[in-house]
């Protein structure tokens, strides 16, 4: 690992993993694709704002009102910089990511397709980024084209140009959540603009562990979400620029979004509370900021190439340890993926696995992964599923194979 990066030292900022389970067992948590775990600085900024400010926000003029207010415009600042946005009014807080991509398919979308419209996919989408569009192919008659995945987990675009000729929207991950591949932002945006779509790139597993600059991926929306980049559930964004969001109409109604109301209708306000309706999950925007400041002050950079090293050393020695026994699924080169595993041992069910491993304190994700489709391709129904962090260390990988080992002994007889 780089000399500069204190796996120990990190480890440290994160009360969770200061335990033992199931007696004696160190607890290994290698689940971050599915939710990552919090620092203390992100679990102290949230407690802050309820133990001092805690007050509604853009509406009283007392004290704690604008400490909150100021909290919360200073955490989408944060959120802005770390993501390469110009401006903070480009950021929209969401729920999540899945609400992030219902509001450009909804708002967007609704205003835009028609029936008979191409919209792009890929295989390796997360249901979040499927089903708002076969809900709006539903109701709207939309035409939904899929770019396939070749055998070794790339994106096979042999045939783009064809299924992007007439399209009006590519949707696309940055990051499998399953196979960990890193696809072709640019050119794949690139591609959308110059046959006349517009694009949304699904950055929830890629903004956690990369540089992200939201200007140079061309894309004219990125969502991503909070709790797979160290801060709390319940808060996501969406990124666009201001012209793009200014031409959409409100996804949501009710207050905070309005100008002004009366009996015969009603305006909105400026971007980007235009989208966000009601009283916001503040606490959990102020976590979102904390968790930006803590990225940053590890480094985006050192992060990612933790990240590939140790990938490298996962896929090195667990292949040598285990053999054809094992599958990991996804490209074999580290640079060109993240630290997302599937796996699949011997013919033990994930499901069955992951028990056996979480008994020796090993903690993985078993299923489709909410990918369906990309796991049909594959041929699988699930996969037992490890994803590495900024916290994760060598020993780790190490008590992930001994935790596969004591599995197929359980299940030899």
């Amino acid at each position: 690992m780089g000399v500069s990066f204190d796996v120990a030292q990190i480890k440290k900022d994160f009360p969770l993993l200061d335990q033992v389970v199931h007696g004696d067992k160190r607890l290994v948590y290698l689940d971050s694709a599915n939710t990552s775990q919090k620092p203390q600085a992100v679990i102290d900024a949230m407690s802050g704002y309820y133990e001092t400010i805690n007050a509604n926000v853009h509406r009283g003029t007392y004290k704690i009102a604008q400490d909150a207010t100021e909290a919360m415009e200073g955490a989408r600042a944060d959120v802005a910089r770390l993501i390469g946005a110009t401006a903070s009014k480009q950021l929209v807080f969401t729920k999540n990511a899945t609400e992030a991509i219902n509001l450009v398919a909804r708002s967007w979308g609704g205003a835009n397709l028609q029936s008979g419209d191409p919209v792009v996919l890929t295989m390796m989408e997360h249901h979040a980024n499927i089903v708002p569009w076969h809900m709006l192919a539903a109701e709207r008659g939309i035409e939904l084209r899929w770019i396939p995945v070749t055998a070794d987990g790339q994106l096979d675009l042999t045939g783009i140009d064809r299924l992007l000729d007439g399209a009006k929207f590519l949707s696309f991950t940055a990051m499998s959540n399953v196979l960990g591949t890193l696809n072709p932002v640019e050119r794949l945006t690139t591609l959308a603009r110059d046959a006349g779509a517009m694009s949304l790139v699904d950055a929830s597993q890629y903004v956690p562990h990369m540089p992200t600059n939201v200007i140079d991926m061309g894309a004219d929306f990125v969502a991503f979400t909070g709790h797979k980049m160290l801060g709390p559930t319940g808060i996501g964004c969406l990124w666009a620029k201001e012209e793009t969001l200014e031409a959409m109409p409100p996804f949501l109604g009710g207050g905070e979004m309005i100008l002004n109301v009366t009996t015969e209708g009603f305006t909105t306000t400026e971007i980007p509370w235009k989208f966000e309706a009601g009283t916001p999950p503040i606490a959990e925007i102020v976590g979102l900021g904390a968790a930006a400041r803590y990225l940053e002050s590890i480094g985006m950079e050192a992060i990612r190439q933790h990240e590939v090293e140790l990938t490298g050393y996962a896929l090195r020695t667990l292949n040598e340890r285990f053999g054809d026994d094992l599958t990991i699924h996804g490209p074999a080169e580290p640079a060109t993926r993240g630290g997302v595993m599937s796996i699949q041992y011997k013919d033990i069910h994930p499901h069955d696995l992951t028990q056996i491993m979480d008994e020796n304190g090993v903690c993985l994700r078993a299923g489709h992964h909410c990918a369906k489709p990309l796991l049909k391709s594959m041929g699988a129904n699930a996969t037992a599923r490890a994803s590495l962090y900024l916290y994760n260390d060598e020993a780790d990988v190490d008590a992930l194979g001994d935790a596969l080992e004591a599995s197929g002994d359980f299940f030899s007889f």
